[in-house]
């Protein structure tokens, strides 16, 4: 397989390490590797999800306000910031690998610590580490991916480990549904145990670009010779891998000149998209009783609802190829935006069903374009800490949202209120996208 050749002053054969990848075959260490962060991506879903679907239970338990609940839902998205923060900096330090494995790991210690809170404030706090630890994945999962796949398959793919977010969700729900007479406490404890996951991650390679950052050539040439299944072998022996020169890890980086507007609408995207995703969803058990839902139908409801992702993922990853990551999350939003104003005015369970249909078709269709958009506007040194700075942007945003939406709650404001003000935070989400540069089919820096 031969590889364009860029040649230095000096002489030098000089390949960016992204020009390897441009036509690399996809082979059974993509698909393993693929396997691995989907189930790590999963976990990550299921952890999200599961304080949700169980916060009545611990209300009830706790004897805990609206308010409080809302709190506690927030807690790990609120730890998620300060998480996303250090493991921004982490994972460009001591790399992607290491970063999956010390996250799960973290993740599963404090998690399982965590159903053995006698009160609600030793709750909360434990949630909020909780976030911290986790967040170590949601910074470090797509481009983790990214960084190992061919040029050609790289949004397809990326767009199909998103469709873990369904499958986290339906884990949680059914792990609820099981073991919910339980109580609360066996949730958790037993939702814990995904971080065991580690494991598997112990078996697929680090980032070549990660590793030729930190100029570690010949493990790097070592990985790409595995991901191409030994294609790619003899054309490597005289060339030196490059990457993009930036800082390591800079979050300032981000706000220099070059970088700046584009991280702007970035931040803005982030924040809206989050919010009126997460707000929605957050509160939907309860915005569902409002609608005569009882408790059973509420995570039948729920369950189909997850249904619903899954062939949103399967449209944007198809039409990501041919029309490109920003059209595609431009449509998509604005297609969520209506089915959210659509769902907030439903007089009906099947018009509920119909519009909630659209709104979770097309808004995790284009979260799935948006994990591998995200992790492609920036060069590798700062890969780590744009996606940490774009998902601290989303925490915020998730941590704010269901405190602000329990307190709507609790003010009796009615659900055609509450759903549209959540949509309209998709309508700025859209009109943001129309900012962020292309990046389909474009090499990693």
């Amino acid at each position: 397989m031969s590889i364009e050749l860029q040649k230095n002053d000096q002489g030098s054969n000089h390949v960016p390490v992204g020009a390897v990848f441009q036509n690399m075959p996809v082979t059974r260490m993509h698909w393993k590797a693929g396997i691995a962060l989907f189930i790590s991506f999963v976990v990550q879903m299921w952890e999200s999800m599961i304080i949700i679907l169980i916060g009545d239970s611990i209300g009830a338990s706790l004897k805990l306000t609206q308010v409080q609940i809302g709190s506690l839902i927030g807690s790990s998205p609120l730890g998620m910031i300060l998480g996303c923060l250090l493991w921004g900096k982490l994972v460009d330090k001591f790399g992607r690998k290491r970063t999956t494995i010390w996250s799960l790991l973290s993740y599963a210690l404090i998690s399982l610590l965590s159903s053995f809170s006698v009160n609600f404030e030793i709750l909360w706090w434990m949630r909020f580490l909780s976030g911290v630890a986790l967040s170590g994945l949601l910074v470090v999962t797509f481009p983790y991916f990214t960084e190992l796949l061919p040029v050609k398959v790289r949004g397809k793919a990326a767009v199909y480990l998103a469709s873990g977010m369904p499958i986290g969700y339906l884990f949680a729900i059914g792990v609820t549904h099981l073991f919910g007479d339980l109580g609360w406490r066996w949730i958790l404890g037993i939702s814990s145990l995904g971080g065991l996951w580690f494991l598997a991650i112990l078996s697929i390679p680090e980032s070549p670009y990660w590793l030729v950052g930190k100029g570690r050539q010949k493990e790097a040439k070592e990985v790409i010779r595995k991901l191409s299944g030994g294609k790619i072998d003899s054309e490597l022996d005289d060339v030196q891998l490059v990457i993009t020169d930036v800082k390591e890890g800079s979050f300032l980086e981000l706000f220099k000149r070059k970088y700046v507007k584009m991280t702007v609408w970035m931040t803005i995207f982030s924040f809206c998209f989050s919010w009126g995703y997460w707000a929605l969803l957050s509160w939907l058990p309860l915005l569902l009783e409002k609608k005569g839902l009882s408790t059973p139908q509420g995570l039948g409801f729920l369950a189909i609802t997850a249904l619903f992702m899954f062939p949103g993922y399967m449209a944007s990853a198809s039409l990501t190829g041919r029309f490109g990551r920003k059209k595609v999350v431009f449509w998509f939003v604005l297609l969520a935006a209506i089915g959210g104003f659509g769902f907030a005015t439903s007089n009906s369970v099947v018009e509920m069903y119909i519009w909630n249909f659209v709104y979770y078709f097309f808004s995790l269709g284009a979260w799935g374009v948006w994990n591998t958009w995200s992790g492609e506007m920036y060069p590798t040194d700062v890969r780590g800490v744009s996606v940490a700075w774009g998902l601290t942007a989303q925490n915020i945003a998730s941590a704010v949202a269901p405190g602000i939406i329990g307190a709507m709650l609790t003010a009796n404001l009615s659900f055609v209120a509450i759903v549209s003000f959540i949509s309209l935070f998709l309508v700025v989400t859209c009109i943001s996208s129309l900012f962020l540069r292309e990046t389909e089919n474009v090499i990693l820096e």
